[in-house]
C-alpha cells in the first residue's frame, strides 16, 4: 500500500469530541479547555497511525463486525481499507470497550 489516505466519519469525529466534552462536563474544576484540546488531538493523531504502527486486529465489538480494528493504549477504532484510503467509521475510548448486547 503507498502512503494512505485518512477519511474520518463523522460518527467517529463526534465519538472522540463527545467523550472529551463529557469529560470536560465532569471534571470542570480541573480540567482545562487546552488539556481538551490536546486530548482530541492526540486522538486524531493516532488515527493517521492505523496501519503503520497501530497494528490492524480482529474486532472485539460484535457492532464492528465486517471491520478491521486498531487500537491505542486509549481508543479503538474501527475502520475499512478500500485501495490506499483508510475510512474511520467509529471510535470508542478504551474505558468504554465492552458490548451492549447481553
Amino acid at each position: 500500500m503507498k502512503q494512505p489516505k485518512y477519511s474520518i466519519k463523522r460518527r467517529c469525529a463526534n465519538k472522540i469530541t463527545t467523550f472529551y466534552r463529557n469529560v470536560s462536563k465532569k471534571y470542570k474544576h480541573t480540567y482545562s479547555q487546552e488539556l481538551m484540546e490536546k486530548n482530541v488531538h492526540d486522538a486524531y493523531d493516532s488515527i493517521f497511525q492505523i496501519e503503520k504502527t497501530l497494528q490492524r486486529r480482529e474486532p472485539t465489538l460484535s457492532r464492528w463486525k465486517g471491520y478491521h480494528m486498531a487500537n491505542t493504549d486509549k481508543w479503538y477504532f474501527a475502520y475499512t481499507i478500500d485501495g490506499d484510503t483508510i475510512t474511520i467509521v467509529d471510535a470508542c475510548h478504551a474505558q468504554n470497550m465492552h458490548d451492549n448486547n447481553p
